[in-house]
């Protein structure tokens, strides 16, 4: 299986960076991530649900990052035991872009599988490793904006406008009126 794409992410390069090599994060935007733990520099562990058409199973498997370049781009290898449902292994390419509204996220993913996972169809496979990378992405966009995104702003206070918001509470609106002097002051 071979897939690649791009994503244009509302956050820094090195927001990015930092979410895509924290557990957390990925526990949280990986679908079906059950855990996953570091196990070393640049190694975790990860347990994983996933289902295929009529065949599912958990995958125990891990992940090792190579050829690492911070905050610019690294090579994710990985692996993964399903039992009777079979395997699945490879590597994916992510790069990280510093672009106008954020950052770009681009990817270029090979991977193989096997045993009773692999008898259920190339198509099917291909959709739901497309369908999960759009979950990921999803999920992972609504957690950086979680914690990145733009603060709430307050609304602006005028002057005179609790007054005159609680004298029209009261039935009161033209006597507050009366009380200012046409600009909101008193």
């Amino acid at each position: 299986m071979e897939m690649q794409g791009a994503r244009q992410l509302a956050i820094t390069q090195q927001q990015a960076w930092e979410a895509l090599n924290d557990p957390e994060v990925l526990k949280l935007c990986i679908p079906g991530c059950d855990s996953i733990e570091s196990t070393g520099d640049n190694a975790y562990d990860l347990v994983n649900a996933i289902k295929v058409g009529p065949v599912a199973a958990k995958f125990k498997g891990s992940i090792q990052l190579a050829d690492v370049n911070a905050p610019h781009s690294y090579t994710l290898n990985f692996e993964g035991n399903g039992g009777v449902a079979g395997f699945g292994k490879g590597s994916a390419q992510v790069s990280l872009a510093p672009r106008d509204e954020g950052c770009e996220l681009a990817y270029t993913v090979s991977a193989s599988v096997g045993g009773k996972i692999a008898q259920v169809g190339q198509r099917l496979i291909d959709g739901v490793a497309k369908s999960m990378a759009e979950s990921f992405f999803k999920r992972f966009d609504e957690e950086m904006q979680r914690r990145h995104g733009p603060a709430e702003e307050e609304p602006e206070a005028r002057p005179g406008a609790l007054k005159k918001m609680w004298s029209r509470l009261k039935g009161g609106a033209k006597d507050a009126d009366a009380a200012t002097d046409g600009d909101g002051e008193t």
